[in-house]
């Protein structure tokens, strides 16, 4: 089969990413509507998130690689997996898909179409998080990616599940949707301010990783 033009494949970054943004938001409205219960409501908001990250994968990999992260097509980019020229694209439509997905779910629950995040998130111990969760998520993806690419879609699902519980920063692990959620005063938001440092954090985190992974499965003896 011929692979997808660069539209199609753009256009499913951002449907896949808004979707998994909306339902980052929406099940973390949800549970935050139906318990008192902060250590309930974080676990059904992991779930969702890791279910519909095994859904999107599934469906939408084939078509775009089903990126849905900054991070993971730049590491993807400069490995040469992905050509420079449709990385721009790429991060674009995922940003602009991401903050997409933030507006369906306050529609979906009857909210101000655009808030603004007031969920304080900072500190060193935050952005250490950032950086150690987008580490493993872009590890695991480029490693995978090489010797189990039929268990992606799981394989990234649970271990976003896993690391909203292991991480303090509940693992956003993604600059477009950090970005997203400083457009929601939520459950799942942040605070704009917060915003930049956790992009960095995870920015640091991907770059580890791809060199991290390149030299683990650079073939020789040393």
């Amino acid at each position: 089969m011929e692979p997808f033009s660069l539209s199609r494949r753009v256009a499913a970054e951002a449907v896949g990413t808004a979707i998994l943004v909306a339902a980052v938001v929406g099940s973390g409205i949800m549970a935050d509507r139906l318990t008192d219960d902060i250590a309930l409501a974080l676990l059904c908001n992991a779930v969702a998130t890791g279910a519909i990250l095994v859904v999107l994968i599934s469906v939408l990999g084939p078509v775009s690689g089903a990126h849905f992260n900054p991070v993971v097509s730049l590491a993807f980019a400069l490995r040469g997996d992905l050509a420079v020229r449709e990385t721009v694209p790429y991060m674009a439509a995922q940003v602009v898909g991401g903050i997409v997905g933030t507006v369906i779910a306050h529609a979906m629950f009857g909210l101000a179409i655009v808030e603004v995040g007031t969920t304080v998130r900072t500190g060193w111990s935050q952005w250490f998080s950032e950086c150690v969760a987008t580490f493993g998520l872009v590890a695991l993806i480029l490693v995978a990616s090489r010797l189990a690419r039929s268990n992606i879609p799981w394989l990234v699902g649970l271990y976003i599940t896993a690391a909203y519980w292991f991480t303090a920063s509940t693992s956003f692990a993604n600059p477009a949707v950090t970005l997203a959620r400083s457009f929601t005063d939520t459950f799942s938001g942040i605070r704009p301010q917060d915003a930049p440092a956790f992009i960095a954090a995870e920015a640091v985190g991907g770059l580890l990783a791809f060199y991290a992974v390149a030299w683990l499965l650079r073939p020789g003896r040393i």
